[in-house]
C-alpha cells in the first residue's frame, strides 16, 4: 500500500519541485520590469521570490523578513526530542540573494493596498505593482486565561522555531525524574496539525531513555486529530498507552480537556469542571489566527483568516495582494509547510501571467506530511508515518484528487523505517528547493 500511494504521487512531486518549465513556460526576462514585494521570508514567502525569479528574471523582487536567521518549525519537533541540532533546521537568504532577489531586513508595519506601497518600522516604503502577503500564524496567547507572550518567556509555546524550541528542550533536559510534561493543544484550525501530537511522541522517547518516571498528559479542546490512530497505535507499541503504566494520557476535550485557566507561577492548569494539574514543563500551544500584518492589513475575515481566489490566491478583499501560507484560507489544504511551497509556486505562475498579460494555468497542488513516533536512522531503526494528497482546481475551489493519497497503512517494521528516511529526504529537499 505504501509504495503503491508512493507511486501515485510521484509525478506530482516530481512537478512540485520542478523548475517553472513545468507549469508550460520556461524562464524569460520579460520586457516590463515589475515590481514584486513579499511580506514574510518563511517556505511560502521565500519559495515564491525564488520562482518568480525564475519564471521572469526580469522581475524586481523583494523580500521584507524581520529576522536574517530562519528557523524551519517542520523537524523541530526532533531539536526538542534531541534527536537533531538546532543548527541543522536553520537557513539564511544568500542564495537567495545571490539569485538577485533584494532582501530586506525589517518589520513590515502596514500595507497600503489602494497606493500599493509596503511600509516598514525603519520608516521606508516600497512601491509594488503586485504584492504577495506570507506572514504565518499569529498566537492568540490571551485566548488562554492566564497566559500571555510575556508568560511565553517561561512556559514555552515552541510553534514558531527558535529560542522557544531551545527552551523547551532546555526544561525537558532540566526536568527531574518523576516530572509530568503538560501540552496544551490548539483548537482547530492551526498550523502543521499532526505537529502537537508528533512532538509528544519525541517527548516521550526522550522520558523514556533518560527520564522513565516521568508522564505526559495532553489537555484537548478538540475530540480527535490527525493522523490520531496511527499516533496512538504508535504510542500503544513504544509507549504503553492505554495501559496503567502508559507514559502518555490524552484528555479530550468530551472527557474535559478544554483548559479553563492557568495559574502561570505555579504552572498548575485549570481544566474540565475545574480539575487542576501541576506540571513541571508546561508546554502551551495557543489558538491561532493569521500573522498580525495580515489582520492590520484588512486581508483577514472576521474569523481572522485570509479570503483568497483558490485559482491563483491573490486576495478577494485587496486587488494585487496575495495570500499564501498558513494565513490563506486554502479549502482542504492543510496548513503545513509542503502546503505553503506548493501554494508558493502557483501563486508566482499567478503573478507572472498577471504582470505580463499572460493566461493562468490550470493549476494543481500537493502535500506531504510526516510525523517521526519512534527516532531513529531510518536504516535499523525509527517509525515514522505519513499522509499524502494530490489537489486540483475545480469549480472556483480547492479539491482533493480521487484516490492520489492517503494514509501510511498497516504497521510495516521495514516500511516505518523507511518513513524516517523519506521524511528527513524530504527535509533536505524542501529547504534547498527554498532556499537554495
Amino acid at each position: 500500500m505504501m509504495l503503491n500511494r508512493r507511486n501515485l504521487l510521484k509525478s506530482a512531486i516530481a512537478a512540485t519541485f520542478a523548475s517553472g518549465a513545468s507549469f508550460g513556460f520556461a524562464n524569460h526576462a520579460y520586457a516590463s520590469n515589475k515590481k514584486v514585494v513579499i511580506v514574510g521570508g518563511g517556505i511560502g514567502g521565500a519559495t515564491a521570490a525564488k520562482y518568480i525569479q525564475k519564471y521572469d528574471s526580469a522581475a524586481d523582487i523583494t523580500i521584507i523578513e524581520k529576522n536574517p536567521d530562519y528557523y524551519t518549525c517542520f523537524m523541530s519537533n526532533e531539536v526538542i526530542g534531541g534527536n537533531r541540532s538546532m543548527e541543522s533546521i536553520h537557513f539564511t537568504y544568500e542564495k537567495l540573494k545571490a539569485r538577485g532577489i533584494k532582501v530586506v531586513f525589517d518589520t513590515v508595519s502596514d500595507i497600503d493596498a489602494k497606493g500599493q506601497s509596503v511600509k516598514t518600522a525603519s520608516g521606508k516604503a516600497f512601491a509594488y505593482d503586485r504584492c504577495i502577503v506570507s506572514p504565518g500564524v499569529q498566537l492568540k496567547y490571551e485566548a488562554i486565561p492566564g497566559y500571555s507572550k510575556e508568560a511565553s518567556k517561561s512556559i514555552p509555546h515552541a510553534w514558531k522555531a527558535g529560542p522557544q524550541t531551545e527552551l523547551l528542550r532546555k526544561q525537558l533536559v532540566d526536568m527531574k525524574d518523576g516530572g509530568t510534561v503538560v501540552m496544551i493543544a490548539p483548537p482547530n484550525p492551526f498550523r502543521c496539525p499532526p505537529g502537537p501530537y508528533e512532538r509528544v511522541s519525541q517527548i516521550a522517547a526522550y522520558l523514556q531513555e533518560h527520564k522513565p518516571n516521568s508522564k505526559i498528559v495532553i489537555l484537548d479542546p478538540k475530540d480527535k486529530f490527525s493522523k490520531q490512530g496511527l499516533f496512538m497505535d504508535g504510542w500503544k507499541r513504544y509507549y504503553g498507552y492505554g495501559t496503567e503504566q502508559s507514559m502518555i494520557s490524552w484528555i479530550p476535550a468530551k472527557d474535559g480537556g478544554k483548559v479553563t485557566k492557568i495559574d502561570a507561577a505555579s504552572k498548575t492548569v485549570t481544566y474540565g469542571d475545574g480539575k487542576t494539574l501541576k506540571a513541571d514543563v508546561l508546554n502551551i500551544i495557543p489558538p491561532q489566527q493569521a500573522g498580525s500584518i495580515a489582520i492590520k492589513a484588512g486581508l483577514a475575515d472576521d474569523k481572522g483568516w485570509c479570503p483568497v481566489d483558490q485559482k491563483t490566491f491573490e486576495s478577494t478583499l485587496h486587488k494585487n495582494i496575495y495570500v499564501i501560507g498558513d494565513a490563506s484560507i486554502a479549502g482542504p489544504l492543510p496548513k503545513s509547510g509542503y502546503a505553503a511551497n506548493s501554494e508558493a509556486k502557483i501563486c508566482a505562475v499567478a503573478v507572472v501571467t498577471s504582470l505580463n498579460n499572460q493566461p493562468m494555468i490550470e493549476p494543481s497542488w500537493v502535500n506531504t506530511c510526516y510525523s517521526v513516533i519512534k527516532p531513529g536512522d531510518g536504516i535499523t531503526s525509527g517509525d515514522g508515518i505519513s499522509v499524502a494528497m494530490v489537489y486540483a482546481y475545480k469549480d472556483g475551489k480547492i479539491v482533493k484528487v480521487d484516490g492520489s493519497g492517503g494514509l501510511t497503512g498497516a504497521f510495516d517494521a521495514e516500511l516505518r523505517k523507511r518513513e524516517v528516511l523519506y521524511a528527513h529526504s524530504w527535509f533536505k529537499n524542501i529547504t534547498v528547493d527554498t532556499f537554495g
